[in-house]
């Protein structure tokens, strides 16, 4: 390999040579301290501290609770109403046993609203309530794939991060080599000022791969806290198989995003039906038990009374209430019903473009690995040879190495855009780790 005839180059510097076996002794005696200082952090840690720890979860559960509870009350009657009163005091002296029409008056009603509308509203309730249940199903599903997608690019960062400073240090050894053979009179100084560009640029490149590091890891923290700062586990993460194309297709008519949709739909049709029973009267229901005082001319006391009575509302006039609360309910459920569509085409337009990019990029990892790693290899390789038997100018040898490191740097920016691509489509196949349902979370 190249990298080995670099090595060789410089075997016979005893200076150089003390100097890396001084470094890798050191490396070898800090790795294990660093290893057991932190523990990695995987990809399916990170999901299970974000599904347990991000607030939009609770307050939607909290929200979907609410509701089952209000479903509950919105299909109860009124409370019944209490009568107490003195009815016909002379306001003269105020006896209560001098007219016969006084009387203490004690009694109960209750009011029974129009129709069936009670129970549409509380199915009306039931029903916002699952839609909540499944938005927090989706709420889930959205917070795994963006952790999945952040956790990918963090790892391709980190990977990247690794390539460079592999190239960085054949990069130095370049360097050496070109002031080596400048001194003798072998390159110009040319050469020896592109190698320490070069060199150069290469820092810069992984100052910006650690801005972006960052970038990611705090977009983690959002979820994972100050665990997002614990270094990554440095094996490519595998995520669970897909479906067929048409399987997912398919399967985004039930995708909690679409049910949620669809149960604000339901919700808004239970309304419709409740705004239907206010063209029907409601009415009360009430009795009363009448007490009179005093006595009759004739000596005898008067007798209590009772009453029963029924009261009706007269939907009458119905153009400018019922009329109106009717039309309004129709225009809501039918928003709902396209606000569900274009929650629908919304899931295909991301399935088909997700889905393509997928399969594409699975295309170009094939080319990579196949042919294109290899041949910028051994690309490299050649220039170097021919740099050492002057058959190639610097140039060649530059252009070469920064040919391979982009090769090196495009094969794990494909793996990983690849796995981000899976990691959204499977948002639409909807699947959540057994260790991650929650049965609250179901409609």
């Amino acid at each position: 390999m190249s990298e080995c005839r670099i090595n060789t180059y410089f075997r016979r510097n005893t200076a150089f040579s003390m100097l890396v076996g001084a470094l890798s002794v050191l490396a070898m005696g800090l790795g294990p301290g660093i290893s057991q200082a932190a523990s990695m952090l995987t990809l399916e840690e990170a999901e299970q501290l974000a599904q347990t720890e991000d607030p939009a979860i609770i307050a939607s559960r909290a929200r979907a609770e609410a509701l089952r509870e209000q479903s509950v009350a919105a299909g109860q009657l009124p409370d019944p109403k209490l009568l107490l009163g003195m009815w016909n005091v002379p306001v003269d002296d105020f006896s209560i046993s001098r007219e016969p029409t006084t009387q203490l008056r004690t009694g109960i009603r209750q009011a029974f609203p129009r129709g069936n509308s009670l129970e549409y509203r509380q199915r009306s309730t039931e029903w916002m309530g699952k839609a909540e249940a499944s938005r927090t199903r989706t709420t889930r599903l959205e917070i795994q794939r963006d952790v999945r997608q952040a956790w990918l690019e963090l790892f391709y960062q980190q990977r990247a991060a690794g390539i460079v400073q592999q190239s960085r240090n054949l990069f130095q050894q370049l360097v050496e080599i070109t002031r080596s053979h400048f001194a003798s009179g072998r390159v110009s100084q040319q050469d020896v000022l592109q190698a320490q560009l070069e060199l150069s640029r290469l820092d810069d490149r992984a100052t910006r791969i650690s801005k972006q590091a960052d970038i990611q890891r705090a977009r983690l923290s959002r979820w994972l806290g100050e665990r997002a700062w614990a270094p990554i586990d440095e094996t490519f993460p595998e995520l669970p198989a897909l479906p067929e194309r048409d399987q997912l297709r398919t399967g985004l008519l039930s995708h909690p995003a679409i049910e949620a949709a669809s149960a604000r739909v339901e919700s808004r049709q239970q309304l419709v039906k409740a705004a239907r029973e206010q063209y029907k009267p409601g009415f009360n229901v009430g009795v009363e038990y009448r007490k009179r005082f005093g006595d009759n001319p004739d000596g005898s006391s008067r007798t209590d009374m009772m009453a029963a009575m029924v009261t009706l509302d007269l939907p009458l006039f119905t153009d400018k209430r019922q009329d109106r609360q009717l039309s309004a309910s129709q225009s809501l459920a039918g928003a709902a019903i396209q606000a569900r569509e274009q929650r629908l085409r919304e899931l295909r337009r991301m399935l088909d473009a997700d889905y393509a990019r997928w399969e594409r990029l699975g295309e170009q990892e094939t080319l990579y690995r196949d042919n294109l790693l290899r041949e910028a290899h051994a690309n490299a390789d050649a220039a170097l040879s021919s740099y050492q038997n002057g058959i190639n100018e610097f140039t060649s040898l530059m252009r070469a190495r920064l040919m391979e490191l982009e090769v090196s740097l495009q094969d794990i920016r494909i793996r990983v855009d690849r796995a981000k691509a899976a990691a959204a489509l499977l948002f639409l196949a909807a699947e959540l780790p057994d260790a991650q349902n929650n049965p609250g979370d179901n409609p």
